[in-house]
C-alpha cells in the first residue's frame, strides 16, 4: 500500500476558510467553542494584513488536512527570538498519518534555518493523546512554569 503524500506549505490568503474552521473545530474538541470569538475577516487581517502570525498548511494526498498557527516570540536568556506555537490541529480523518509530526517538524526547520532558539507551546493537561505525541518528539513539559493570562473584565480594568 503506498504511503501518503504529505506536503507542508505556507498559507495564502485563499486558505483562511479552512484555518477558520480548523480553529473552530479544535475549539469544539477542547469544548471551548464559546471561546472562538474569531471571523475569517479577522484572521484575513491579523495574519495575512498586520502579519501578526503566520500559518502552515498541511495537505495529505492534495486534501488539507490541517494547520499550525504560530508567531515569533523572544527568549531574553537566549537573546534570539523563537517561535510560539499557538495552535495545531489535524482534522481526526487525517490523524496518525505523521502529520502532527511533519508540521511540528517544519517549524523546528524554520527555527533552525534562522537560528532561533525554541519551539514552544502549551497543551492542556487533560489531552493524554497529545501529551504523548509530543514527548515521543523529545518536548519536555515545563511543569515549573504557570501560565498566565490577563484578558476579559481583568484586562479592561487594568489596561
Amino acid at each position: 500500500m503506498p504511503s501518503d503524500a504529505i506536503t507542508i506549505r505556507n498559507a495564502v490568503i485563499e486558505d483562511t476558510p479552512f484555518i477558520k474552521a480548523c480553529i473552530h473545530e479544535l475549539a469544539e474538541y477542547e469544548h471551548a467553542e464559546a471561546q472562538d470569538l474569531s471571523t475569517e475577516e479577522m484572521l484575513r487581517e491579523n495574519i495575512f494584513g498586520q502579519g501578526f502570525a503566520k500559518v502552515l498548511i498541511a495537505e495529505c494526498n492534495g486534501e488539507k488536512a490541517g494547520f499550525a498557527l504560530w508567531f515569533n516570540n523572544f527568549s531574553t536568556w537566549l537573546a534570539r527570538p523563537g517561535i510560539f506555537l499557538e495552535d495545531l490541529y489535524v482534522r481526526p480523518q487525517f490523524r496518525k498519518r505523521g502529520i502532527g509530526r511533519a508540521l511540528i517538524k517544519r517549524l523546528a526547520e524554520i527555527a533552525v534555518e534562522n537560528g532561533w532558539g525554541r519551539v514552544e507551546w502549551w497543551c492542556l493537561k487533560w489531552n493524554k493523546p497529545s501529551l504523548e505525541f509530543y514527548d515521543s518528539l523529545g518536548a519536555r513539559q515545563m511543569d515549573e512554569w504557570v501560565p498566565l493570562r490577563l484578558d476579559g473584565e481583568a484586562l479592561e480594568h487594568l489596561g
